[in-house]
């Protein structure tokens, strides 16, 4: 699986393959409904969720404009606690850098927590073209890797495989990357779950070296923070002997007082439950416990540009609770595949064409893929406006695709496209500045309203491509006004 998922057609395109699978809109309407409707009886529990997620929001949006002060802390703190702090301009850095770390320890063999910001730099096929073998060891990141597959959401990756499926992947290639699947599995969650605990208690036990992300770090005492729900993370953050964290420069709060508010809503709006089973928690390294070397490595990666974008820097905020996707009609339909990511969903629409530009098809078609209704923003633990970014985005796109820096803000570089569009809107401005203009151009396509297509021909396919374009009435409104109030013009 690639982190760009290189090759991809745009969303449109993938999307009209996507709602054809049966197979995957079932998987996907019962797996979001029943996460939505677990995690809206969670939040129902607490009075001050708005006051939480307020709160998370403000935390956020001071670290953000802080963000060079409390990285600079972060290191001094991660450092004075034994660990090292490696800094990653982007995706090609950051691998070198892990695997150069991994080749230090002379192993060939790594054991892996869930993480996102590995999976947007690609670091498995990077550390496979070294020799170096990566090994997922979360149910469903492993699900997704026996399988060859990509993953289709943040929380849940292989939320678009059944049970049915899984069972035939484990039992065809769990004895290929080790401990083969038991014989007679059945379908059944206990013995899939059973299968998978002991193709990776070997792993468990036998890797040198472990590779995670972090949901936080805490700028004041270098600490980070993994919270998850199977206890394969605890394993690999304290069995091996050497730890790789690799994480995005936007995962820092300033204070243990801040995880206060955010491990109350990150559990409710991911699994809907009230406290994750497992919070992991490291400080560099000690001589008693755990590994006993510890490497930092603060990914860049486009996070810094999107900073620089005074309304698209609040994807940052994202805690990566996957709420957004389990509400939005599009990705229900469409599956994460569609967003050519490995961020889908509404938060993949905004976060990947800020990380990776919007120059490739790909990336220019994310911000359309929504129907702005707003759920993704009534749902989000730290109020991203996700409506508000992406018709930011769609500016950007049509604006020409990419934003350039001046000085420490972000303008938009002058338009190439969308040639059509902007003679459209000129020539809307010209009649609508116009009443007489207006009114002839009315009566007439009223006169001609037989000859109309119900398509647009040329470049308007890509809008009348899904939608017929609505019947012109046969008397226009200002004459039927006049005619049905004495002959008084609207405002004309």
């Amino acid at each position: 699986m690639s982190g760009t998922f290189v090759g991809m057609p745009a969303f449109p395109a993938a999307a009209r393959d996507a709602v054809r699978d049966t197979t995957l809109r079932g998987n996907l309407r019962h797996a979001t409904h029943t996460i939505r409707a677990k995690r809206a009886r969670a939040v129902a529990e607490l009075d001050d969720w708005d006051r939480l997620r307020q709160a998370g929001k403000r935390i956020k949006d001071r670290t953000l404009r802080h963000l060079d002060r409390y990285l600079v802390q972060l290191e001094e703190s991660v450092t004075a606690a034994g660990g090292v702090v490696h800094w990653a301009a982007d995706a090609d850095e950051a691998n070198r850098i892990v695997a150069e770390l991994v080749e230090a320890t002379g192993e060939t063999e790594v054991v892996k927590v869930k993480s996102m910001a590995t999976q947007e730099i690609a670091l498995n096929e990077a550390l496979e073209a070294q020799g170096i073998h990566a090994y997922e060891t979360d149910l469903a990141e492993l699900i997704v890797q026996l399988g060859k597959d990509r993953p289709s959401h943040i929380l849940v990756p292989a939320i678009h495989r059944n049970r049915g499926e899984i069972r035939e992947i484990f039992a065809r290639e769990m004895g290929e990357w080790g401990r083969p699947a038991p014989e007679g599995l059945t379908d059944t969650p206990a013995d899939l779950a059973e299968a998978a605990r002991l193709h990776l208690r070997e792993k468990f036990l036998r890797a040198k070296v472990g590779i995670s992300g972090a949901n936080f770090m805490v700028a004041e005492t270098g600490t980070l923070v993994v919270v998850e729900s199977e206890g394969n993370g605890r394993m690999c953050l304290t069995l091996p002997e050497t730890l790789i964290s690799v994480v995005g420069i936007e995962k820092i709060v300033p204070t243990w007082q801040n995880l206060e508010v955010f491990l109350q809503t990150l559990p409710r709006s991911s699994t809907a439950e009230r406290m994750n089973p497992y919070t992991s928690m490291w400080t560099g390294t000690t001589d008693a416990d755990g590994p006993r070397a510890f490497h930092l490595v603060l990914l860049d990666n486009g996070r810094t540009d999107t900073l620089a974008d005074e309304v698209g820097r609040q994807a940052l905020r994202c805690i990566r609770c996957s709420a957004c996707l389990n509400v939005c009609p599009v990705y229900e339909r469409a599956g994460g595949h569609a967003y050519g990511s490995v961020y889908p969903g509404p938060i993949g629409a905004i976060l990947s064409p800020q990380l990776r530009g919007t120059g490739s098809e790909i990336d220019a078609s994310l911000p359309y893929a929504s129907s702005l209704c707003g759920a993704c923003y009534e749902v989000c633990p730290v109020a991203i406006d996700i409506p508000e970014v992406l018709v930011r985005l769609r500016e950007r796109v049509v604006e020409g695709g990419e934003a350039v820096r001046d000085g420490n803000k972000v303008r938009l570089r002058p338009a190439k496209g969308h040639a059509a569009e902007r003679a459209a809107m000129r020539a809307a401005r010209w009649a609508l500045t116009r009443p007489g203009a207006l009114r002839t151009g009315q009566r007439l396509a009223s006169h001609t309203r037989r000859l109309h297509p119900r398509t647009l021909p040329g470049p308007g396919k890509a809008w009348s491509g899904t939608r017929d374009l609505p019947p012109v009435p046969a008397e226009p409104f200002r004459d039927w006004w006049r005619r049905t109030r004495g002959g008084k013009d609207g405002g004309a």
